[in-house]
C-alpha cells in the first residue's frame, strides 16, 4: 500500500515537471512572438515614416528647389492624406476658411486642437513653388509674431501645410471693414504695429537665417482669440546669407500697392523692401484705408494722401475717424512720420526695421524728415506676377497699370 503511494507521488511530481517545462515553454514562445510582432511594427511603421520623408525630399527636390532638405533638419511633423481628410471631414464646404490661387484653406481638427490646412491645388504651379519655400524655413523659425507651422502632407498628387488657427481672420478683415473697424482702439493698433515691426527685425536680423518676406500686407497678418499678430505666408520668402543685404531677381512677385519701387521696376529687393511694405501697412493701420485711389486725392494712392496731407500740415485728418478722439494725438502723428520714412522712394534713406522698433519704443528718439515717396498708382490689393521677356535686359521687367509720379510738397 505504502509502495503504491510513492509510486503515485512519483507520477505526479513527473507530471508536474513536465507541466513547468510546457508552460515555460510557452511563455518563452509566446514572448518571442510578441518581440518579433513588436520588431517587425517599430519596422514598418519606420519604413513608412521614412518614406512620407523620401517623398517630402523627392518633392522638394524635383525642381531644383535652391535649399534641399536631409532626414536631419527636416523636423517637421508628417501626416498622411486619411488624417487631413478626417481633420476636415473630407474636406467638408462648411469647413472651409478661405481659398485664393495656391487652392483652399479649412479649419480641421488635430489630436482636439484646431488648426488651420491649407490645401494645395492641383493645378498650381506658383502654389507649389511657396509650399516648397515654407516646408523649407518652417523648422528655423520661432517667433511670437510669426504663425507656426504644425506640419504637412505629401502623398502622392496631394500637397498640404497644417497651421495654428487663428479664429480672428487676418487684419484686413478689420481695418477695412466699416463696421470691424471701430473695434481696433488706438493700444490695440499700436500693439499690432509694434509686433508686426519685432516680428520683421526677427526675420532680417535676430533669427538662424536673414530672411526678406517679400510679401507683407494687411490679409497676411493674422491675428488669434487676444488679437495678437502673426505674421504669415513665407511663399514669396527669400533666404539672404550673412553679410548679403541685396539681390535681384526677373520673377517679380508680391501684391500691388505693398511693392517697394525698385523692386517692382528693377527686381531689386533687399531688407529694406521689406522696410517699405511695412510703411504701407503702418499708414493703412492708421487711416483705416487700402493704399489705393483716394476718394479725397482721386489722382493719389493713400500714400501719396498721407504725404500731401503731412506737406500741407495736415497730417492729423488722415486719422481714422472710427477711433474718435480717444487717442494721444502726438503718438498717432509720430507713427504717421515713421510709416512716411519707411515709404520714402530711395531704399537707402528708409531705416532699417531694428531703427523702426527703436523709433516705436522712445518717444525722445529723433526722427529725421521724410522725403517724398514714390507714388505707385494702381489697382489695390491685386497680386502681381512679372517675369522679364527675351528682349529685356536681365533685371528689368515691365508692369502694366502702374505709374510712378514724384509730385512736390506744397
Amino acid at each position: 500500500m505504502i509502495s503504491h503511494i510513492f509510486l503515485l507521488l512519483a507520477r505526479h511530481t513527473k507530471n508536474d515537471r513536465r507541466s513547468k517545462k510546457l508552460i515555460v515553454a510557452i511563455v518563452i514562445v509566446s514572448v518571442a512572438v510578441m518581440i518579433c510582432i513588436a520588431t517587425f511594427a517599430f519596422c514598418l511603421l519606420r519604413r513608412i515614416r521614412k518614406g512620407r520623408y523620401r517623398a517630402l525630399l523627392s518633392f522638394i527636390r524635383t525642381s531644383h528647389f535652391e535649399e534641399s532638405l536631409n532626414e536631419k533638419n527636416a523636423e517637421l511633423p508628417l501626416f498622411d492624406f486619411g488624417t487631413m481628410a478626417e481633420a476636415t471631414n473630407n474636406f467638408s464646404a462648411d469647413n472651409k476658411l478661405g481659398q485664393g490661387g495656391f487652392g483652399h484653406v479649412y479649419k480641421g481638427s488635430l489630436k482636439g486642437k484646431e488648426v488651420a490646412i491649407k490645401k494645395l491645388s492641383k493645378s498650381s504651379c506658383q502654389g507649389i513653388q511657396e509650399l516648397k519655400n515654407e516646408i523649407t524655413l518652417i523648422a528655423k523659425l520661432q517667433h511670437r509674431n510669426l504663425v507656426r507651422i504644425l506640419g504637412c502632407c505629401v502623398e502622392k498628387e496631394e500637397k498640404m501645410l497644417i497651421y495654428e488657427y487663428l479664429p480672428n481672420k487676418s487684419l484686413d478683415s478689420f481695418i477695412f471693414d466699416g463696421g470691424k473697424r471701430s473695434l481696433l482702439d488706438w493700444g490695440m493698433r499700436y500693439e499690432i504695429i509694434y509686433g508686426i515691426a519685432r516680428g520683421i527685425v526677427y526675420l532680417h536680423q535676430d533669427s538662424r537665417l536673414r530672411i526678406i518676406h517679400r510679401d507683407l500686407k494687411a490679409s497676411n497678418i493674422l491675428l488669434d482669440a487676444e488679437m495678437n499678430l502673426k505674421i504669415s505666408d513665407f511663399g514669396m520668402a527669400r533666404i539672404f546669407g550673412v553679410d548679403q543685404v541685396e539681390d535681384n531677381t526677373n520673377r517679380v512677385v508680391g501684391t500691388y500697392g505693398y511693392m517697394a519701387p525698385e523692386y517692382a521696376m528693377q527686381g531689386h529687393f533687399s531688407i529694406k523692401s521689406d522696410v517699405y511694405s511695412f510703411g504701407v501697412l503702418l499708414l493703412e493701420i492708421i487711416t483705416g484705408r487700402r493704399n489705393g485711389s483716394h476718394p479725397q486725392s482721386p489722382n493719389l494712392n493713400l500714400v501719396g494722401h498721407v504725404w500731401d496731407q503731412w506737406a500741407n500740415d495736415k497730417a492729423i485728418e488722415v486719422i481714422d475717424p472710427s477711433l474718435g478722439s480717444c487717442y494721444p494725438t502726438c503718438d498717432v502723428l509720430r507713427c504717421i512720420h515713421i510709416g512716411l520714412m519707411c515709404v520714402q522712394d530711395s531704399a537707402i534713406d528708409r531705416p532699417k526695421m531694428s531703427a523702426v522698433v527703436a523709433m516705436l519704443e522712445n518717444d525722445s528718439a529723433h526722427l529725421s524728415p521724410p522725403k517724398q515717396p514714390a507714388f505707385i498708382i494702381m489697382r489695390a490689393n491685386q497680386t502681381f506676377e512679372s517675369a522679364t521677356s527675351s528682349t529685356e535686359p536681365e533685371g528689368t521687367v515691365s508692369i502694366n497699370e502702374v505709374t510712378f509720379t514724384m509730385p512736390h510738397g506744397r
